[in-house]
């Protein structure tokens, strides 16, 4: 599966959005995917990603298993599930 952070830099919540994943990389070892909404245009329209910073959990097959919206980031067991 897929994990990918959406979020825009120099923003009030970045700081806090590049500690999480920094959080998640050295608690798991693995990388979740940045992308930053104003150069994937294409793909936040596709999944309707209107909220910064939004996670997505994508299937093999590009279907949403799990999103989290808003500055309230999940915990790290959370998104490992479906890292694995």
């Amino acid at each position: 599966m897929r994990v990918v952070c959406i979020y825009r830099d120099n923003q009030d919540y970045t700081r806090s959005v590049n500690e999480w994943i920094e959080n998640i990389r050295r608690q798991t070892g693995r990388e979740i995917e940045i992308m930053d909404p104003d150069k994937n245009t294409g793909f936040c329209e596709a999944y309707d990603v209107v909220e910064y910073p939004t996670i997505l959990a994508l299937g093999e097959q590009g279907d949403v298993r799990a999103s989290w919206r808003g500055r309230n980031l999940p915990l790290v067991n959370d998104v490992l599930y479906y890292m694995i």
